[in-house]
């Protein structure tokens, strides 16, 4: 028979009494002089400070606090005296000699082996000689391994309470090292209630010091604690998990401690047990937040690993976030974990994937942008998430699109982010529809400016999509906040955002529909795209050569763009040895070339020479930019109307052009197989056509100087 273990009465528990909460610590600290060692006494002992909507939260390493002492099984004689009359009553007439060879062996192996290790370990604790800790180690490794030699790991170990007597009395040694034998051993005999509470509060007062992580990469105790969160009950056992997640947690920190993990199937643990923390009564709400804190935390720090990636998933764990997040909107902590973790994994193609194909994502991530949209670090990291899973194809595009709310939401946060001058702000002002909370703290321009490149990257990826594209371009609120944008900032300041502005009015101005936005202010869309073009950023001269080269269709944005001398800009492009200048600039040099007066502007700029050195260049290698060089060239020489090219000239352009008609000369120049059918629709369809009809004219004898 076997007394009952327990650690008596803890700060936690009065905590809680007090109708307080625990939420464990976010980060590590250092430990000052003497805290290393975590003795009995400071077990329940943690300090808390007040966090998140008044919160408790233990410090990595605090100093200790008063608390209660663990009650030694066994103290009272009386209960001392229990044990021994129940050991010692017997009825040989109900046992078979089994049952007696049974006990005679285990009562042996205690004299002989277990009884003689505890009382050594007692000695030596009493001696407190140099190198005592490390013979306590030792001696708690022999009895660990005797015991499961003898397959006495359990509740039914006999004299179990007195082997966790002994053990608890070592623990106000205050050795670490010792200390974590302890517990793991007190894990394997199954430990329950407020010892396993007690012992899980041990083993997370060691992990919040770095300099003890080595005390775990040689123990097993990772597997005990996984075992815990697999097993345990989250009614029964919620605040040791917490415990126990809170010391993963912090091991994850350590990149030896993620391959670990990893190897100990630590995702497939954590899957499991978001599977009980989402489906726990309402009465263990509030501990199940606790633990998911920790959990989501545990699984941001595990994202790192190159590794995880297949595991998360394999588990289904990307879906299985977005049911926490569904349970759990209102709590920042998980909300912005999770949001990380998101961050992390939508960046690589198959976890996208994963994450794209879970559909309750979209107005989930809406949601959320609603409720939370003054926690800034939040709402990047689910645009940034939205952003990745928006550039990989159609489908996302059009599923968040189509969320209820979605355009509202995302053109609010758009203007509660919009910075109208240079100095730090509160984005989101009182009384907006958003909500009635309190303004945020101010958060500096480099935060705003991070928030808006994360939506316009949105907005650009799903105006690919025509059904999205063709009605965003007539929404008057989008407009003009992305005009806005482009007067309000310089590209010295805000470089990365105005390029993602002009790459979406690229997109939008590629809708002619009636109604069109971008159509009734492509004029003075033009104007503001002039400071981009006149940068010495070569992305933003390309986005707004791009813009220039959709809206210079019309007649008053050709004007202006001669007016103000952008071509000159625009041919110089054809220098830059890069084929997406060159393809862009040419789209601007087509549409200006069709009006007779420009051609002979732009042959004033060496236009058409500077255009067979970009057909030289990279015709072989980029069919639809040969392509698209031919055109600007038709419509340099009027469809053979003009007189613009020199004799060499035109003997050079006719003498590339015949390679390149050639089939069997053209395509050997692809060499990568994989490609050489695309590169062959696009020679037939983009190139060729326009290069005959080019070469035709060429051979005129009346098209010369």
């Amino acid at each position: 028979m076997n007394t009952g273990i327990f650690l008596g009465g803890t700060l936690f528990e009065q905590i809680l009494s007090a109708g307080l909460h625990l939420r464990l610590v976010k980060e590590r600290l250092s430990p000052g002089q003497g805290q290393t060692q975590l003795s009995v006494k400071q077990l329940s002992g943690i300090n808390h400070t007040t966090i998140f909507n008044g919160h408790p939260k233990p410090d990595r390493c605090t100093t200790t606090s008063k608390s209660c002492k663990l009650v030694q099984p066994g103290v009272d004689s009386g209960v001392r005296a229990t044990v021994c009359r129940a050991e010692r009553r017997t009825d040989l007439g109900c046992r078979d000699n089994a049952a007696i060879t049974k006990e005679d062996a285990e009562t042996s192996l205690w004299n002989s082996v277990i009884a003689p290790v505890l009382n050594e370990l007692e000695s030596v604790a009493a001696g407190s000689s140099e190198g005592s800790v490390d013979r306590l180690c030792d001696l708690c490794d022999h009895l660990h391994g005797t015991l499961a030699d003898a397959d006495t790991l359990n509740r039914q170990c006999k004299r179990r309470s007195w082997i966790l007597r002994t053990l608890f009395r070592l623990i106000d040694l205050n050795y670490a090292q010792l200390n974590l034998r302890i517990a793991k051993l007190c894990l394997t005999l199954c430990v329950r209630g407020n010892n396993l509470l007690n012992i899980c509060k041990l083993i997370f007062k060691i992990s919040r010091t770095d300099d003890n992580d080595i005390l775990f990469e040689n123990n097993s105790i990772i597997d005990s604690l996984l075992g815990l969160l697999n097993n345990e009950d989250v009614g029964v056992s919620g605040e040791a998990l917490l415990y126990c997640v809170g010391t993963l947690k912090f091991l994850s920190g350590n990149i030896t401690f993620l391959r670990l993990m990893l190897d100990k199937n630590c995702i497939g643990v954590a899957q499991k047990l978001i599977q009980k923390l989402c489906t726990v009564e309402d009465t263990h709400f509030t501990i199940a937040g606790h633990i998911l804190v920790q959990l989501t935390a545990t699984l941001r720090n595990v994202a790192d690993h190159p590794d995880s990636r297949p595991h998360f998933v394999s588990f289904s764990i990307l879906p299985a976030l977005c049911l926490v997040l569904r349970h759990h909107s209102e709590d920042q902590d998980i909300c912005l974990n999770v949001s990380r973790i998101y961050s992390k994994l939508s960046s690589y193609s198959e976890s996208c994937l994963s994450l794209a194909q879970t559909h309750d994502c979209y107005p989930l991530f809406i949601e959320l942008l609603r409720k939370h949209h003054q926690k800034q670090e939040l709402v990047v990291r689910l645009l940034f998430t939205l952003g990745n899973l928006t550039a990989k194809g159609g489908e996302p595009r059009q599923l968040l699109f189509q969320c209820d709310g979605c355009m509202e939401t995302l053109l609010q946060l758009y203007k509660s982010y919009q910075r109208k001058d240079p100095a730090p702000y509160t984005p989101i002002q009182r009384g907006t529809p958003f909500s009635t909370e309190p303004a945020n703290p101010l958060i500096s321009a480099r935060e705003v400016d991070d928030v808006l490149v994360k939506l316009v990257t949105v907005l650009a990826n799903i105006s690919i999509h025509p059904a999205v594209g063709s009605t965003l371009t007539t929404n008057t609120t989008c407009i003009k906040l992305l005009m806005e944008t482009l007067e309000l900032r310089s590209v010295q300041e805000s470089e990365e955002l105005l390029v993602k502005v002009a790459a979406t009015i690229t997109n939008l101005s590629f809708y002619q529909v009636e109604g069109s936005e971008i159509r009734s202010n492509q004029l003075a869309i033009a104007t503001l795209l002039l400071k981009l073009m006149l940068s010495s950023s070569m992305d933003a001269m390309l986005e707004a050569t791009r813009v220039y080269g959709n809206l210079s269709h019309c007649k008053n944005v050709q004007d202006f763009i001669m007016q103000n001398k952008v071509h000159r800009f625009v041919v110089t492009l054809l220098d830059s040895k890069s084929a997406e200048m060159c393809f862009s600039a040419c789209g601007v040099l087509t549409n200006l070339a069709l009006d007779p007066p420009n051609r002979v502007c732009l042959a004033l700029e060496e236009a058409s020479v500077k255009l067979v050195d970009c057909l030289r260049d990279f015709g072989p290698g980029d069919w639809q930019l040969a392509g698209h060089v031919c055109r600007a060239m038709w419509n340099l020489t009027g469809g053979g109307s003009e007189k613009l090219l020199d004799t060499q000239q035109r003997e050079t352009l006719l003498e590339m052009l015949s390679a390149f008609v050639d089939e069997e000369e053209a395509l050997k120049w692809t060499e990568n197989e994989h490609l050489r059918d695309f590169h062959r629709a696009c020679w037939e369809l983009e190139f060729l056509p326009v290069a005959q009809k080019l070469m035709m004219v060429l051979q005129s004898p009346d098209l010369t100087a």
